[in-house]
């Protein structure tokens, strides 16, 4: 745990912290009673917003109808010659004259809204405070004991997203001298019903030479796709030896390629609407009840070759209706209070775990859980485009290298 994470989670840390320790001494309290202290809703504060809401309204709708009863009453003072109406210190004091009366318009008027008679329970006390220059090994507990029962402790990134999309960094990886990276990123839009508005990989391998010696060379890629996807080379790319050879090399075979550069010499576009396409299928499937809604969600990994790391299936969740309950799942879940989400987080997906679901129960209306978004990262290439060796120009000598690939999410999201 790096110190910039507890710092960023310092207040929730803090409260939480009250919640265990009162006077120096620890509450018997466990984690769930600790999360529901520090996430829960009141709903006493609520009744109370809205009761003094509903009575500003009122009183303010109140206060416009009586400045129209005023306006009309000094015009037709005006108009029969008597004296208009007498109004007290908050209207300057005293009665006025036809001849001096001053229209009251009820958009200008501002009354002071009644104060509501509703009273908001007062918590009971409960003596708690917080015990300054408690010891580490406290802390070490704390965090050990979330551990254990399967939280995760990090700190929270402000996204995103990317709303827009996920960006998943992947590990620091030892690097030759020429080092190549093959990055595909997935955009795709579903429906809930079934079906696939849209897909699309757009995929890249892009070169780093860091040594001099090794900028004349060729490399050859390997190409496994058979799904029509568009491959176009970089301008100074010799095309008639990647048509012919599948290879990779300069138009002028005596100049170099630039060097501690990234440098993109081959790209791909795949798209398709085709449903059996999607690498993971997710399918959402609400049901209204007297008693809310009980939600089904489920995923299918449709492309059994990819291997998926770090996934995140995001639902958001109806506002004001409290946290979720959830049953049977595979996995783990976390509720965002703050962002109104529920995030289903699953380690890894691949062949042996093709499949899973997510039960919960909440409050609101099917349309309230959608859109689901997904996120995840993969170190496979999507259209199983790799590099099966360097060589160098002059001599053929095969030329030692590095290289990672990383499959992205840009946008993944069922409507």
């Amino acid at each position: 745990m790096e110190e910039s994470e507890i710092v960023d989670q310092s207040f929730p840390l803090i409260f939480a912290f009250d919640e265990i320790v009162a006077l120096g001494y620890r509450e018997n309290v466990n984690l769930a009673q600790i999360r529901t202290f520090t996430e829960m809703d009141s709903h006493e504060e609520k009744v109370f917003k809205a009761v003094r809401e509903s009575q500003e309204r009122e009183a303010i709708q109140e206060m416009k109808k009586k400045a129209k009863e005023l306006q009309a009453a000094r015009r037709e003072a005006e108009r029969t010659g008597k004296k208009t109406p007498g109004f007290g210190g908050g209207f300057g004091g005293g009665s006025r004259s036809s001849g001096e009366s001053v229209p009251v318009m009820a958009d200008d008027f501002k009354p002071e809204p009644s104060k509501p008679t509703y009273t908001a329970p007062k918590p009971s006390p409960s003596g708690r405070a917080m015990k300054l220059g408690s010891k580490g090994k406290d802390v070490d507990h704390f965090v050990d004991k979330l551990v254990s029962e399967g939280q995760e402790v990090s700190s929270t990134k402000s996204s995103r997203q990317s709303a827009q999309a996920a960006k998943i960094a992947t590990p620091a990886i030892h690097t030759e001298s020429v080092h190549l990276r093959i990055e595909e990123k997935v955009t795709l839009t579903a429906r809930r019903d079934g079906g696939l508005d849209n897909m699309e990989i757009h995929g890249m391998i892009s070169l780093r030479i860091s040594d001099e010696q090794y900028g004349k060379i060729i490399i050859a890629v390997e190409n496994q796709e058979a799904r029509g996807a568009q491959i176009q080379t970089h301008p100074n790319v010799d095309k008639k030896l990647f048509q012919s050879k599948s290879e990779i090399g300069l138009k002028n075979p005596n100049k170099p390629f630039p060097i501690n550069s990234d440098i993109g010499v081959m790209r791909w576009r795949l798209q398709s609407n085709d449903e059996s396409l999607m690498p993971l299928s997710i399918n959402c499937w609400p049901t209204e009840s007297a008693d809310g809604c009980d939600v089904n969600v489920e995923y299918e990994l449709e492309q059994e070759q990819l291997e998926l790391n770090d996934v995140v299936i995001t639902i958001p969740l109806p506002s004001g209706v409290g946290a979720p309950v959830v049953g049977d799942l595979d996995g783990e879940y976390h509720v965002d209070s703050r962002r109104g989400m529920l995030e289903w987080r699953l380690p890894v997906i691949d062949a042996s775990n093709k499949s899973g679901s997510l039960e919960f129960s909440c409050h609101g209306h099917s349309d309230d859980f959608f859109p689901v978004s997904v996120s995840f990262l993969s170190t496979k290439s999507y259209c199983d485009v790799m590099v099966s060796g360097i060589r160098m120009v002059d001599g053929g000598q095969p030329v030692k290298y590095s290289s990672d690939t990383a499959l992205l999410v840009e946008k993944y999201e069922i409507l």
